[in-house]
């Protein structure tokens, strides 16, 4: 099964957050398919905001953890076709063009899950279902996910 990887999980690992979300979220990444696991290439730029940022980072620090990801698992770059479908996600869902814009790409990339924690738990479009990875009551696609 194909997954697709939100920032926030991304920033999580990174030690962004509290440190039972990181613990968490290494875990859930190392149990993860590298050929089946995709980085939308929008959570990318939004994790190297958030390490310059929020983290404070040094730019070449946040650009190495960027380029460690982008060694780690496939990145799927955001087209004009995905554009125009996260025009319509966000029109038709009232979501934000960048999280829109993640939802289909991930889509575009025929992946079955998106992990995240930005969109509501169980909200399905276009054969991708989000999964909150940090939920209580774990999806069972987050154990498919991660077999």
């Amino acid at each position: 099964m194909r997954v697709a990887l939100d920032t926030n999980l991304l920033a999580y690992v990174e030690g962004v957050g509290d440190t039972e979300r990181h613990a968490s979220a290494m875990s859930l990444i190392a149990r993860l398919d590298p050929t089946s696991t995709v980085l939308p290439a929008q959570t990318l730029g939004e994790l190297f905001r958030v390490l310059t940022g929020k983290a404070k980072r040094p730019l070449p620090v946040a650009r190495d953890a960027i380029l460690s990801w982008s060694d780690s698992f496939g990145v799927a770059d955001s087209t004009w076709s995905s554009f125009q479908m996260a025009f319509e996600i966000s029109a038709m869902h009232q979501l934000q063009i960048w999280d829109a814009l993640i939802l289909a790409v991930a889509a575009e990339s025929r992946c079955r899950v998106l992990l995240s924690e930005d969109f509501q738990d169980g909200f399905s479009w276009n054969g991708v279902t989000v999964v909150n990875p940090f939920s209580p009551s774990p999806s069972p696609l987050l154990q498919r996910s991660i077999l």
